[in-house]
C-alpha cells in the first residue's frame, strides 16, 4: 500500500503548472486575450442589447426584510403614479402676462408625447399664480416655478425610456421659448429621479476611466523603476487589463443573479487592478530572481539550451513553486476576509462580496497562468537592462531599485536596526497608531442617497434649488406606511403630530389598500440624529393598525441593526479561516495570532483618518467634496473586509520569505532579516503601485469611490509602512524563537495537509 506523504506540498502542483505553461505560452496568451477582448465587448459595449452600466441600481441601500424595505415594497407595488420629471424655471415673474399662453403651447407639446399622465404647472388653474392652490409651485424668491410632468404607470420599459427622453428634450426646451415670450433671458433646471440615477451611473463610469487613466501610467512607471526595464514592467500591467475585463465580465454575470449598485463596479475594479498587479510584481521579481541564479550558475550556458529543458522551463517551475503559491495563498487568504461580507442581510454586501471574490479569482488566474506565459516567451532578455536602464542618469537608479539578487541591502540594514531597538519601536509605532484611530470614537454611521451626487453637477444644484426655493416639494423626512382605511389614519395622524420628535404630518395619502403618511422634521439632514430620533419615536408609538416606517433615516437604521445582528458571525469566519490558514502556512500559533493583532491595530489607524479626513470634513475642499457628517455605513463595511484582505496580502508576501529562510536553517533574526530583505522591495513597490491606484479613484466624484479609494490608500500606506517595515519584525525580535512554536500535538494531527515548501 502506498504511504501518503508527511506533508502536502501544494508546491507540487504549481510545479506542474509551470512546466505546462513553459510548454504552451503561446495558447495560454491567445486564449486570455479572447477572454479579454470578449469580457470588454459584452461589458462596454451594446453588443447584447445593453452595458454593464444599464444594470445598475442606484439608491440608499436596503435589508430584504426589514421594515423599510416592507414599506417601500408596498410603496412600490401599491402606488399608481409612474415616474416625473420637473422644471424649475428661473428668471422670471410668474406673475408676467405672457406667460399663461406660452406655457398652454409647452403643456400641449408635452402632453401630445407617448406615455405622458399629466402636466401641472401654476397656469393650469384659474388664476394662476394668485391661485392659493399653486402656492408649492411658485419660487420663494417670486422669480421662478416649477413644471411637473408625470408619466402613465406600469409603461414598457422601452416606451417609458423614450418618453422620459422626449420629456427631458421638451423641458429643457421652455427656457428658451419663454425667453421669447417675456423679452428676458430665462433659464431652467431639468431633474427627477430618473436623471439622478443616470447621472450616478454615468459618473461612476467616468470615475472608472479617470482612476485607470491616472493608475495605469503611474503604475507602469513604478514598475519601470523596480524591475530596471520596461519589458518586465509591462508584464504585470498586461495581467492587470486582462484582470479588468474579467472583473467587469464577473459583475455582469452576477447582475443577473444578485442587485448590483452602481459603486460595486469602481470598488471591486480597483481591487482587482491592484491585486493582479501586486500578483503580477511577485510572480516577474522571483522568476528574475531564479533565471539571474541559474545564468550565474552555469556563467549564462542555460540560456541558450532548448526551452523546453532549459534555465527558462527550470526558473518558471521554481517561480510557480514558490511565488505562483505564495500569490494564490495570499489570494485565497483575500478572499476569505471578503467572503465574511455574506454572512450580512443587506443585498449590497452580498454583491459586493461575491463580486470581488470573483475579481480576485480572475486576478489570481491572470498572475498564475497569462503573465508567466509572457514571462516564457520573453526569455532571457528579462535579465538584461532595456533601452531605459541603459540612460545614463538613470543607470545608477535603475540598478539598485531592479536588483533581485542581493542578500543585503536598505531592507535587511533596516530590519537590523529595528533588531538593535525592538522595544523602543514596537511601543513606538503602537502609539503611533493609537493616535491615528482615535478619531473612531466619534464615528458616526450614514446611509445617504442624493448628498451622495458629485458636487456642482446638474442633478445636486437642481435639489438645491427645490430645497431653497420650493420647500414645499420637498419629499418628507420619513413615510409611515399604515395597513388601514383612510379615515383611521386621518384621525391617528393628530397623535403622531404630538410627538416632540416631528415638525408636521402632511395630509395622508391612500394608495391600493394602505395609506402613506408623510412626516416631516426641523431638519436639514434627512439621515442625522434628529432624523433618526424621530424614525425611533415612529415606530415606538403604539399605533391601533399595523404600520411601517421607512426613509433615509429608517433604512440607516435598519442597515445598522442588520450589521450588528450578524458582525460577530463575519469575525468569527475571518478569524478561524485566517488562523488556520497561516497555521498551515507557518506551522506556528504565534505567528497567526500576531498577524490577526497587528492587522486589527493597522485597520483601526486607516479608519480613523478616515473619519478624521471625510466624517468630520478636513479634506473636503483638497478633495473636492461636502461631508455628509457621516461615514456611509456599507463603506465602512466594505474597507474593513477589503483592507484586512490587503493587510494579509502583505501579511503572506513577507512571512513567506521568512518562513523559507527559516526552514534552510537561518536563526530568528537572521530570517527575518533574509526575509525583509527578499520582500521589502516588492512590498513598498506593491504598496506604491496600490496606493498609486487607489488615489486615481480619489480624484473621481462619486463621494462613495472617494471614500473607498482615500480609505484603502491610506490602509495600505500604513500598512507598508509602520506595520510591516517597523512592528513585524520589532514583535518578531522582541519574541525570538517563541514565534515558531505550536503544540507536538496539533504539529503530529495537521503534518500531511500543512503547507510546505
Amino acid at each position: 500500500m502506498r504511504h501518503l506523504p508527511r506533508t502536502w506540498n501544494a508546491g507540487d502542483v504549481f510545479d506542474r503548472l509551470g512546466a505546462q505553461i513553459a510548454r504552451h505560452p503561446k495558447t495560454v496568451i491567445l486564449v486570455w486575450l479572447v477572454l479579454t477582448l470578449g469580457c470588454f465587448a459584452v461589458t462596454l459595449t451594446d453588443v447584447t442589447g445593453e452595458t454593464l452600466f444599464d444594470r445598475l441600481h442606484t439608491g440608499a441601500p436596503g435589508v430584504p426584510g426589514s421594515e423599510s424595505a416592507i414599506a417601500n415594497e408596498i410603496i412600490d407595488t401599491e402606488t399608481t403614479t409612474g415616474p416625473s420629471l420637473s422644471l424649475a424655471v428661473d428668471g422670471v415673474d410668474p406673475a408676467d402676462p405672457a406667460l399663461p399662453d406660452a406655457m398652454a403651447a409647452a403643456r400641449t407639446d408635452l402632453a401630445a408625447i407617448d406615455g405622458v399622465a399629466s402636466v401641472i404647472d401654476p397656469y393650469v388653474v384659474p388664476d394662476g399664480p394668485a391661485n392659493p392652490a399653486v402656492a408649492g409651485l411658485l419660487a420663494q424668491d417670486g422669480q421662478g416655478f416649477l413644471v411637473v410632468v408625470e408619466l402613465e404607470h406600469g409603461l414598457d420599459a422601452t416606451v417609458e425610456e423614450t418618453a422620459l427622453a422626449a420629456v427631458e428634450e421638451q423641458l429643457a426646451a421652455i427656457p428658451g421659448e419663454l425667453s421669447d415670450a417675456v423679452g428676458t433671458t430665462v433659464t431652467g433646471q431639468v431633474g427627477g429621479e430618473t436623471l439622478i440615477v443616470k447621472e450616478i451611473t454615468d459618473q461612476v463610469e467616468k470615475d472608472l476611466q479617470t482612476g485607470e487613466r491616472i493608475a495605469l501610467p503611474v503604475a507602469l512607471f513604478v514598475m519601470v523603476l523596480v524591475f530596471g526595464g520596461l519589458l518586465s514592467a509591462s508584464m504585470p500591467l498586461i495581467g492587470a487589463i486582462a484582470s479588468i475585463a474579467g472583473g467587469l465580465g464577473s459583475v455582469l454575470a452576477l447582475s443577473y443573479w444578485l442587485e448590483m449598485d452602481a459603486s460595486v463596479v469602481n470598488v471591486v475594479t480597483i481591487l482587482g487592478l491592484g491585486l493582479s498587479i501586486d500578483y503580477g510584481l511577485l510572480i516577474v521579481s522571483r522568476y528574475r530572481e531564479e533565471l539571474h541564479a541559474l545564468v550565474d550558475d552555469d556563467g549564462g550556458r542555460a540560456v541558450r539550451r532548448r526551452r523546453g529543458d532549459g534555465a527558462v522551463q527550470r526558473a518558471m517551475r521554481t517561480t510557480m513553486h514558490t511565488a505562483g503559491r505564495t500569490v494564490t495563498f495570499s489570494a485565497l487568504t483575500v478572499a476569505i476576509a471578503i467572503s465574511g461580507l455574506l454572512v450580512f442581510k443587506p443585498s449590497i454586501l452580498r454583491a459586493v462580496s461575491a463580486a470581488g471574490v470573483a475579481v480576485i479569482v480572475v486576478a489570481i488566474l491572470s498572475a498564475t497562468t497569462l503573465v508567466p506565459a509572457l514571462l516564457v516567451l520573453s526569455g532571457r532578455r528579462l535579465i538584461k537592462p532595456g533601452l531605459i536602464g541603459r540612460v545614463p542618469g538613470l543607470r545608477g537608479l535603475i540598478r539598485r531599485t531592479g536588483d533581485v539578487t542581493s542578500e543585503e541591502g536598505v531592507f535587511s540594514r533596516l530590519a537590523g536596526w529595528v533588531q538593535r531597538r525592538p522595544w523602543l519601536v514596537m511601543i513606538g509605532t503602537l502609539g503611533v497608531l493609537a493616535v491615528l484611530a482615535l478619531p473612531l470614537g466619534h464615528l458616526q454611521l450614514r446611509n445617504s442617497s442624493v448628498e451622495l451626487l458629485p458636487r456642482g453637477s446638474d442633478q445636486s444644484e437642481y435639489l438645491q434649488t427645490i430645497a431653497d426655493q420650493y420647500p414645499a416639494s420637498e419629499s418628507a423626512t420619513a413615510w409611515v406606511v399604515a395597513e388601514a382605511p383612510l379615515e383611521d389614519v386621518t384621525d391617528w395622524s393628530s397623535e403622531v403630530a404630538a410627538l416632540p420628535e416631528i415638525a408636521s404630518v402632511d395630509p395622508p395619502q391612500a394608495i391600493g389598500g394602505y395609506v402613506v403618511l408623510p412626516v416631516r422634521v426641523d431638519t436639514d439632514d434627512p439621515g442625522g440624529p434628529d432624523a433618526v430620533d424621530a424614525v425611533r419615536a415612529l415606530r415606538a408609538l403604539d399605533a391601533p393598525f399595523p404600520t411601517w416606517v421607512t426613509g433615509q433615516a429608517a433604512t440607516q437604521i435598519d442597515f445598522l441593526d442588520a450589521l450588528l445582528d450578524r458582525v460577530w458571525w463575519a469575525v468569527a469566519i475571518v478569524v478561524v479561516a485566517t488562523l488556520v490558514l497561516l497555521f498551515l502556512m507557518t506551522r506556528s500559533l504565534v505567528i497567526p495570532v500576531k498577524a490577526l493583532l497587528t492587522n486589527v491595530l493597522s485597520l483601526s489607524a486607516s479608519l480613523g483618518v478616515l473619519v478624521w479626513a471625510f466624517q468630520d470634513g478636513h479634506l473636503q475642499d483638497l478633495l473636492g467634496f461636502t461631508s455628509t457628517g457621516g461615514i456611509e455605513t456599507y463603506v465602512l463595511a466594505m474597507v474593513v473586509a477589503f483592507a484586512f484582505g490587503l493587510a494579509m496580502d502583505y501579511e503572506v508576501f513577507l512571512l513567506s520569505r521568512i518562513k523559507e529562510a527559516w526552514d534552510k536553517g537561518a536563526g530568528n533574526d537572521e530570517a527575518v532579516r533574509r526575509g525583509l530583505q527578499r520582500s521589502g522591495r516588492i512590498i513598498t513597490s506593491a504598496a506604491v503601485i496600490i496606493v498609486v491606484v487607489f488615489t486615481g479613484f480619489v480624484f473621481g466624484k462619486l463621494l462613495i469611490i472617494k471614500e473607498v479609494g482615500f480609505s484603502l490608500a491610506v490602509a495600505v500606506i500604513i500598512d507598508a509602512t509602520l506595520v510591516r517595515m517597523l512592528l513585524v519584525p520589532a514583535t518578531m525580535t522582541v519574541l525570538g524563537r517563541a514565534n515558531w512554536w505550536a503544540p507536538a500535538w496539533l504539529l503530529r494531527a495537521t503534518r500531511r495537509i500543512a503547507i510546505e515548501h
